[in-house]
């Protein structure tokens, strides 16, 4: 039997359409991702918590599920939307449907939505809180529920992904490296044990005195949700360690680091959400193709005067892409070199970040 579901934007825009997924209502910022394959890694993407996910490609769910593709252990975004959803999946490593794996971790779907016009009206308007149900609900308590949803840039989502004690995830080697976890994905992770550096994961609240403890010879800031101004204590860790080894940042990691040395921060429109993003290297003119998730971006005009530079820029609205400082090692990117999903153009950034270790 079709389930009707509804979703409900700020606006006071009601869709109907076919629930799948779990049974429940969510909500959250609704965000759209222009990413042809790779929605396992998306659903379980921590830089989405607090999202509502929206895939442009008009079919999901046709090679199912598999654990190995997960960049976390469970999904991470509050409800997804799509055109279509397939429910027989063919591809030899699917464990599940994607409306199975939806309902193993409570988070409702909502098929059969005009997904290409809600993309436009959100290019237009702009990203909006939004609410999905699954349930028999009217339109004036979903939209309730959505006028009362705090804005994501009032939450501190990083707390909310972010491990609680430290962790290793490879063993020592001649030299290692703290992730400071924002959100971290699991392929960032991989990355960096394929480079044979040993690695630990330390909760972003860690002091300086405890990562010092851990003897390691570099700092990698993650990757992760939500506004960066939000992450407490972690501007006054890096700006210390910053003296003393190697930093790097990935996506909601070099938005840190920006503000760290007093850059600034704001909200986009809509975000950047797909793996086909042009990015330019303004050193070599070199373009790279890139995955990007985020809603937040450094604002160019205030990079002056804090030591950092602008080495990469996005070719489609000239954003900042990635910074270095002039004087210290440290180096960061607005993209996700690790992919999951996306092209591999940029993996080459985890192969400098341990040549800046050892050198330094």
């Amino acid at each position: 039997m079709v389930k009707t579901a509804k979703l409900a934007l700020e606006d006071g825009t009601i869709l109907e359409g076919e629930g799948f997924g779990a049974e429940t209502v969510k909500s959250g910022e609704i965000v759209f991702s222009t990413a042809m394959t790779g929605y396992v890694e998306s659903l379980t993407d921590p830089s989405f918590k607090g999202q509502i996910l929206m895939s442009t490609y008009p079919l999901e769910g046709n090679y199912g599920v598999s654990s190995e593709w997960y960049q976390s252990d469970d999904i991470k975004v509050e409800a997804y939307i799509v055109r279509q959803v397939c429910t027989e999946p063919c591809h030899p490593k699917s464990e599940k449907t994607l409306p199975e794996f939806l309902e193993e971790f409570g988070v409702p779907g909502i098929s059969n939505i005009d997904t290409r016009a809600l993309t436009l009206k959100i290019r237009e308007l702009g990203s909006m809180k939004a609410a999905v149900a699954n349930i028999d609900i009217s339109d004036e308590e979903l939209l309730k529920i959505v006028q009362e949803q705090v804005p994501l840039e009032d939450l501190k989502l990083v707390d909310e992904v972010a491990v609680k004690e430290p962790k290793v995830i490879q063993e020592r080697k001649e030299y290692n490296v703290a992730v400071l976890d924002c959100g971290v994905k699991k392929n960032i992770l991989k990355h960096l044990t394929r480079r044979d550096v040993g690695v630990v994961l330390v909760p972003p609240t860690t002091s300086v005195e405890d990562i010092l403890d851990l003897d390691v010879d570099g700092i990698l800031v993650s990757s992760g949700p939500g506004n960066p101004e939000n992450v407490d204590k972690i501007q006054d860790t890096i700006r210390e360690l910053s003296q003393k080894m190697p930093i790097a940042g990935i996506c909601l990691g070099q938005q840190i680091i920006a503000l760290t040395f007093g850059a600034k921060i704001y909200k986009m429109k809509f975000g950047h959400r797909g793996s086909n993003q042009p990015v330019q290297d303004l050193a070599t003119g070199k373009v790279y193709m890139t995955s990007q998730n985020h809603s937040f971006s450094i604002d160019e005009n205030s990079i002056e005067g804090t030591g950092l530079e602008i080495t990469q820029i996005n070719l489609n609205d000239g954003t900042p892409e990635a910074l270095k400082h002039k004087t210290l090692p440290i180096a960061s990117i607005q993209y996700h070199p690790e992919a999951g999903p996306g092209p591999h153009d940029s993996n080459r950034f985890f192969d400098n970040f341990v040549e800046v270790i050892k050198n330094h």
